[in-house]
C-alpha cells in the first residue's frame, strides 16, 4: 500500500481464510529472534483464491505448508501462497531484531527487558499472518531465553509447562483456552521484583493476581494491586462480570508508547500507570492508576472476550470501555470530580479535534494509518455516546442491554451496530436516530431560547440542533438527551429533567412557573454538544450558589471567569483599561468562604480555564490579547480574595486528604501571583511536604510566580529525584511550561540531560509535548520559534518513533483559529515535513491533510 492509499469501511469483506489455532515458538535473542509460527488455516473464501499474509520488518527463514516447503512470493508487506487446500497447517520461521526496534511496535527491548505492543498491526512484525481482529485463534506459545537474564517468561493464558534447556537457557509454554486476535497476543521476558496476591471471584474461583515492576520498585507496586482487586470486584457487582483465567498478570515497562495495553490475562503497562508511594507520586497519579488499571480490567469482557469485526469499530472496545472505566472511579470516588476531568478533555481537546483536519466520526469511515485513530473522538466522545445510551435507558434498561451483548457476543468480533442493536432489543426503545452519533463527525451545537407567559404561568424552552460535517454540510438531527434545571429566585428547584431533543428545533414546556427561571443547561454534560446560550452575569452567579448538580457549579464557575476574560479581551481590542467586575470577585470569594463544599471541587473552580480550553470557546483568537487578559483576571482575582485565600490556605495545612491539598495547592498558585511576599509561604511547604503533591505544588508556584528561589527549588528536586524517571518527568514538564521567553532554551538544554532520551515516549511527552500541547504561549510565538522547534524534533522522531510523532503533530496541525502570520509559520513547517523522503505514514496523514 502506497504512502497516502486509504482504507475505507465500506470495503470490508470477510477474510478469505481464517486461523483457528497458533503455536508459537521464540528463541529470544537480542538482534536476532528466532520466531516459529505452526497455523491452523481454514479456508472460508472460494477455492483458488490465495493465501495472502502481512508483515513488515521480517527476515524470512522458511515456510512449509503441512510439512513440505512450498512455493511463495514476497514481496513489501506481503505474503502470498498458492494452494487449493481448505484446511491445512502452514509453518512460517522468522527473524527479528528486538535491540534494533525503536518504534515500540511488535517485539522489542524496553530496558533490558523483551515486550510486546500488537495493537493495532504490531503482530506482523513478529510473523507473517492475518493480523486483523475477526480472525480469532486459539494461542499455545512456547519461550525460551537465558535463564539468568530473563528469569520471567510471560505470556497470554494459563502455565502449562517449563523446563530447563541447553546453554543456560529455560523455557515456558502459556495456553490461552478463549479464541483472540492476533493484536491481543503479548509476550515479556525480563528480570523483575513480583508482588503476588489473590481474588476470590462470584463463583469462588481463585485467581492467582502478579504485578512485575523493575527491580528496586517493589514498594511501589501495591496500589496498582489494590486497584487491580477493586475493578474485578466491581465488574461483578456492577456488571455481573466474572474473571475467566486462573492468573491476570500485569508488567510495567518503561519504554511503551501507550497508556497500557489489555491483552488477555497479561496486561503490559507504561510504568507511569503502575508505580506509585507517597513520595514519589501525586493524588493525580494516585487515581490515574486506578482509572487505568480499571480500564484495561474491564477490556477482559468489553474487548477481549467481545472484540472489534475491523479497526474502524475501534470505539466498540474503547468508548464503552472508557465509560465502564469512568463508572468504576466515580463510584469509588468524588463522581463531580470525575465527571469534571471528562468533560475538560472533551470541551479542550475532542473539539478541537472536531474543529480541526482529523475530524472523524467514533466511527471513522477510512483511514490511512490506524494508529492514528487512537483519538479523543474514538475513545473520549465515543464514552460520551455510551454514557447518552445509560442516560435515555437508564441503568436497569443499560445493564439489560449489556446483558444482551454479552450473551449474544461472546466470543465474537462484532461491530457498534451490534452492541446499539443488543441496547434496543433488551429495552424496546427505539434507537433508530440515535445511531447516527457514530457516523457523523463534529460537534453539534444546541441553541437555547426561553420564554415567559406570565398570564399562563408557562415557561417555554426551545432547543434548536445544528452540526457540520466534515464536507461543511448540515448533518442530521441527532438523538441528543439534554438535562435540564430551573431554579426559582431563592435557589429552589422548580424542575429537573431530561429532555430528548430529536428534531432540528423543538419547544418544551412546562407549567405553574410562577416567575422566570434561572436555567441550568446541558447538565452534567448530558451530551457532547456546544451549548449556544448566552449567561448573564446574574444567572451564572445564582447558579453557582444553587444549582443542585456540583458539575453545574463548576459549568457556571468556567462560564464566569470566561466572561471576564473575553471581556478584557474587548477592553484590549478598544486599547481601553482592563477591569474585572465585583459581582464575580464576590462569587469566587463566596466559594472560598464556603464551609460545605467539596474541598476537590473548590479546587476545580478556582483553577481557571487553560488558554487551549478559551481557544476552543470562541471562532478566532488574538492570542496575545488573550494572555494579556487571561493574566490580569487572575491576579485580579488573587489580589481582591488575598485575604480569604491565605486564611483558607492556613486551614487545609493540616488536612491530609487528597482532595484539601488539592484546595490548598490551588490557593497557593493563586497567591503567588499577588506578590512576592509568598516566596516563604512556597519554601515552607516545599522544605515540609510528606508528599509529592505538595512538593510539587510548591514548585509549580514557584516556576508560576517566578519567585526568587525557583532555580534553587528545582535544583534540589533534581538532586533528590534524578534518579527516579518518572519523577524526573514532572520536573521536566514543569520547566516546559515556564512562561519566560527563554523557555525553548531551556527545553533545548534539559534535552541534553542525563535522564532525558528520545528514545522514551515518557521523557519526550514530559518536556517537548508539555511545551507544545500545555505551553500555549510560548509555543505560539509570533516569530513562529516555537513550530519551528517542534518541528525539528519531529524530523528526528519520525526516524526513531512514528507513532509518537504522529501524536506529537497535533498541535501543529489545529492552527485555523490563529492569525494570518502564526498561520503562514505552521504551513511552512508542515511543508518541511511534508517534503521528508522518508516521512512515516503516521506522520504524512494528519500533515497532509492539515495541509488541504
Amino acid at each position: 500500500m502506497s504512502q497516502s492509499e486509504a482504507k475505507y469501511l465500506k470495503d470490508y469483506q470477510t477474510p478469505a481464510f481464517t486461523i483457528t489455532h497458533v503455536d508459537l515458538a521464540f528463541h529470544l535473542d537480542e538482534s536476532r529472534t528466532q520466531v516459529r509460527a505452526k497455523s491452523k488455516v481454514v479456508r472460508l473464501g472460494p477455492v483458488g483464491e490465495p493465501l495472502v499474509l502481512v508483515g513488515e520488518q521480517l527476515k524470512m527463514l522458511s515456510v512449509t505448508l503441512d510439512g513440505e516447503p512450498v512455493e511463495y512470493q514476497e514481496t513489501e508487506g506481503e505474503l502470498r501462497i498458492e494452494t487449493q487446500a481448505q484446511a491445512f497447517e502452514l509453518e512460517i520461521v522468522t527473524a527479528l531484531d528486538p535491540q534494533a526496534n525503536s518504534s515500540l511496535e511488535g517485539l522489542y527491548m524496553s530496558d533490558g527487558a523483551y515486550c510486546t505492543q500488537c495493537e493495532a498491526e504490531g503482530f506482523r512484525r513478529i510473523s507473517y499472518f492475518l493480523d486483523r481482529p475477526d480472525v480469532l485463534a486459539k494461542y499455545t506459545v512456547r519461550i525460551e531465553a537465558d535463564k539468568s537474564a530473563f528469569p520471567f517468561l510471560l505470556s497470554n493464558g494459563n502455565l502449562i509447562d517449563q523446563g530447563e534447556a541447553d546453554n543456560g537457557r529455560h523455557f515456558v509454554c502459556w495456553e490461552d483456552p478463549f479464541p483472540k486476535p492476533s493484536y491481543l497476543f503479548a509476550l515479556v521476558a525480563g528480570d523483575f521484583d513480583l508482588l503476588e496476591d489473590q481474588f476470590v471471584t462470584m463463583s469462588k474461583r481463585t485467581v492467582k493476581l502478579q504485578v512485575f515492576v523493575d527491580k528496586g520498585n517493589l514498594h511501589k507496586a501495591s496500589h496498582a494491586m489494590a486497584s487491580l482487586k477493586k475493578s474485578m470486584k466491581w465488574d461483578e457487582e456492577r456488571f455481573g462480570l466474572e474473571y475467566d483465567l486462573d492468573i491476570y498478570m500485569i508488567v510495567a515497562v518503561d519504554f511503551f508508547n501507550m497508556g497500557a495495553m489489555e491483552n488477555k490475562g497479561l496486561n503490559i503497562f507504561n510504568t507511569k500507570y503502575v508505580l506509585a508511594d507517597t513520595a514519589s507520586a501525586t493524588d493525580d497519579d494516585y487515581h490515574g492508576i486506578e482509572s487505568v488499571v480499571g480500564h484495561e480490567y474491564f477490556h477482559n469482557w468489553t474487548g477481549n472476550r467481545i472484540t472489534c469485526r475491523d479497526w474502524f469499530q475501534l470505539s466498540l472496545k474503547e468508548g464503552l470501555t472508557v465509560f465502564r472505566d469512568q463508572e468504576f472511579s466515580s463510584d469509588l470516588g468524588s463522581r463531580a470530580v470525575n465527571r469534571i476531568h471528562a468533560i475538560k478533555v472533551m470541551k479542550n481537546q475532542q473539539f478541537a479535534e472536531d474543529s480541526g483536519p482529523m475530524a472523524h466520526p467514533i466511527r471513522p469511515e477510512s483511514v490511512i494509518e490506524m494508529n492514528n485513530f487512537y483519538t479523543v473522538t474514538v475513545y473520549n466522545k465515543g464514552a460520551e455516546v455510551i454514557r447518552m445510551l445509560h442516560t435515555l435507558l437508564g441503568e436497569q434498561g443499560f445493564q439489560a442491554g449489556m446483558k444482551t451483548y454479552v450473551e449474544r457476543h461472546d466470543g465474537q468480533a462484532v461491530t457498534c451496530d451490534d452492541f446499539v442493536n443488543a441496547m434496543e432489543d433488551a429495552s424496546s426503545k427505539d434507537l433508530s436516530q440515535f445511531r447516527r452519533w457514530y457516523a457523523q463527525a463534529g460537534t453539534p451545537v444546541v441553541t437555547v431560547a426561553a420564554d415567559f407567559n406570565q398570564a399562563l404561568n408557562r415557561f417555554s424552552l426551545t432547543l434548536s440542533q445544528s452540526v457540520k460535517g466534515v464536507d461543511g454540510q448540515l448533518g442530521e438531527p441527532l438523538h441528543i438527551p439534554f438535562s435540564i434545571e430551573l431554579l426559582d429566585r431563592d435557589g429552589n428547584s422548580l424542575a429537573n429533567k431530561v429532555l430528548e431533543l430529536t428534531a432540528s428545533s423543538q419547544i418544551f414546556h412546562f407549567d405553574g412557573i410562577m416567575q422566570p427561571p434561572v436555567m441550568s443547561l446541558l447538565q452534567d454534560f448530558s451530551a457532547p454538544v456546544r451549548l449556544d446560550y448566552q449567561y448573564s452575569i446574574e444567572e451564572l452567579v445564582h447558579l453557582m450558589a444553587f444549582a443542585s448538580s456540583e458539575v453545574a457549579r463548576w459549568e457556571a464557575s468556567v462560564a464566569l471567569i470566561s466572561h471576564g476574560i473575553w471581556h478584557c479581551v474587548k477592553q484590549r481590542q478598544s486599547q481601553t483599561v482592563m477591569t474585572l467586575s465585583a459581582e464575580i470577585i464576590d462569587a469566587f470569594r463566596g466559594v472560598i468562604l464556603h464551609e460545605d463544599l467539596d474541598p476537590a471541587l473548590v479546587a476545580e473552580m478556582l483553577t481557571l480555564p487553560t488558554a487551549a480550553a478559551l481557544i476552543e470557546q470562541v471562532d478566532h483568537v488574538e492570542l496575545d490579547f488573550l494572555a494579556q487578559a487571561r493574566e490580569f483576571i487572575l491576579a485580579q482575582l488573587a489580589v481582591s480574595c488575598e485575604d480569604e485565600l491565605a486564611a483558607r490556605y492556613q486551614s487545609l495545612i493540616s488536612k491530609d486528604d487528597a482532595g484539601s491539598r488539592a484546595y490548598k495547592n490551588a490557593c497557593l498558585l493563586l497567591l503567588c501571583q499577588v506578590s512576592d511576599s509568598y516566596e516563604a509561604t512556597v519554601q515552607q511547604q516545599y522544605d515540609s511536604a510528606m508528599n509529592m503533591t505538595d512538593s510539587l505544588g510548591a514548585l509549580h508556584a514557584a516556576v508560576k510566580g517566578q519567585f526568587s528561589n525557583k532555580e534553587a527549588l528545582l535544583a534540589d528536586f533534581e538532586r533528590k529525584w534524578r534518579h527516579t524517571p518518572l519523577v524526573m518527568d514532572k520536573w521536566f514538564a514543569l520547566q516546559a511550561m515556564d512562561d519566560s521567553p527563554e523557555v525553548i532554551e531551556t527545553i533545548k538544554r534539559l534535552s541534553q540531560h542525563s535522564s532525558f532520551s528520545f528514545n522514551n515516549p515518557n521523557r519526550v511527552r514530559s518536556l517537548i509535548g508539555t511545551f507544545a500541547m500545555g505551553n500555549t504561549y510560548q509555543f505560539n510565538k509570533i516569530d513562529g520559534s516555537g513550530y519551528q522547534y517542534l518541528t525539528q524534533i519531529l524530523i528526528k522522531l519520525n526516524d526513531i518513533n512514528p507513532q509518537l510523532a504522529s501524536r506529537m503533530v497535533t498541535p501543529l496541525i489545529q492552527f485555523a483559529k490563529f492569525d494570518v502570520q502564526r498561520q503562514a509559520h505552521i504551513r511552512a513547517c508542515l511543508s518541511e515535513l511534508l517534503a521528508l523522503p522518508n516521512l512515516s505514514k503516521d506522520v504524512y496523514e494528519k500533515v497532509s491533510k492539515a495541509l488541504a
